[in-house]
């Protein structure tokens, strides 16, 4: 839908109001986002009703006083149904593994979001919308420059498989040094961007010398199959749905990527006791989860490729690879995690693609280090 008066009124304006309008888009759609879970709650409202074309609403699932775990310690009771935590998910993700593994019968409310990227998870953690979520090390770089009011509680270290630059089948490209002056498609502010970055670097070259065309992953995946790219730097079941069509792995990521995935919270959520107690709960959970999934990976393969719409055989090769490499285990704040972010962060600095250095430490918060540990 086009409305006349703003599509004027955004062609006019400069660059730098244009970002005011699409962070006001952003913060809008947020908080209709929450509004609509207040609906759910206090009225009847189907799940699964659109308000806002990109993500469905929110999914929520609540326990009864009957389904906390027998002898529940003081602080399950303490949680137990006066709290609400309001988790960020991506489709097939955290609430998908908790309920496989028979982990999702929570002494207190949850209610799981779905979001298409770590950038938004950090946008609605900022906006109020949501108290825990998980991204990449990048978008909460990004928090920083925007001052966005979110922390780091702890890290999903996990495999760096499947992160890649792709070429066409017939391409005479033979290392990465061939595509300059080529046209190579990526994924903006994500890990693609990042390890796309290091890969010229290690070689003498920047995004500048090549013709970068930043694009999602549909996207690219379309561009690629027409023949639109030269190269294309990639991630996840792209991969193989291009190799089955004869795509080449130029070269990959493997050991450019730290694996580690963190765990955003509000400090609204860090500062409420109660929610705390939840999230150090919650926290455990995942890492049980994943524990299942790791005994169970056919199992899970078989719903995960469902609920994703992608073939159980890419699913399951996808995730043994990943095993293979490294198993996904939570950690809590280290100094290790926060050097390896700060080295992002300087490598999209001196890129370009962050206008000041930052110090990514201000981001860290290692009150559930403790918790974390009682986990393993």
């Amino acid at each position: 839908m086009r409305i006349p008066f703003l599509t004027q009124r955004y062609a006019e304006v400069g660059a730098e109001v244009r970002g005011e309008v699409i962070r006001d888009f952003v913060f809008l759609y947020l908080r209709i986002n929450v509004f609509t879970n207040w609906l759910r709650q206090n009225f009847i409202l189907p799940p699964g009703c659109l308000l806002v074309a990109t993500t469905a609403c929110s999914e929520v699932k609540s326990t009864s006083p009957t389904t906390i775990a027998a002898n529940p310690s003081p602080a399950e009771v303490a949680a137990a149904n006066t709290t609400q935590l309001r988790v960020a998910k991506y489709k097939g993700g955290w609430d998908l593994n908790l309920k496989l593994a028979g982990l999702d019968d929570f002494p207190y409310q949850t209610q799981f979001t779905e979001f298409t990227g770590g950038n938004l998870m950090v946008q609605a953690i900022n906006a109020g919308a949501i108290d825990l979520a998980s991204a990449s090390e990048i978008p909460p770089i990004f928090a920083i420059e925007s001052k966005a009011s979110v922390k780091i509680i702890a890290t999903l270290k996990g495999p760096t498989v499947g992160q890649v630059v792709l070429i066409p089948k017939n391409s005479t490209a033979k290392t990465i040094t061939d595509l300059k002056g080529k046209k190579v498609g990526y994924v903006k502010a994500t890990t693609a961007h990042y390890f796309l970055i290091k890969m010229l670097e290690k070689v003498g070259l920047t995004m500048k010398d090549i013709n970068a065309i930043p694009l999602s992953i549909p996207d690219g995946l379309s561009a690629f199959r027409k023949g639109e790219l030269d190269a294309w730097a990639t991630y996840g079941y792209s991969i193989p749905q291009a190799e089955k069509e004869g795509a080449r792995v130029l070269e990959s990521a493997k050991d450019i990527l730290s694996g580690n995935f963190v765990i955003i919270a509000s400090p609204n959520a860090i500062a409420d006791s109660q929610k705390k107690v939840a999230i150090a709960d919650f926290l455990c959970r995942l890492q049980k989860s994943q524990n299942w999934r790791e005994s169970n990976l056919k199992q899970w393969s078989k719903t995960y490729a469902t609920t994703i719409n992608v073939d159980e055989g890419i699913v399951y090769q996808d995730a043994q690879q990943g095993l293979k490499q490294r198993r996904q285990e939570l950690l809590p704040v280290s100094d290790a995690a926060i050097a390896s972010q700060q080295k992002v962060a300087d490598t999209f600095f001196q890129a370009g693609v962050i206008p000041a250095k930052v110090d990514v430490k201000q981001l860290w918060d290692s009150s559930f280090n403790e918790d974390i540990a009682k986990c393993q």
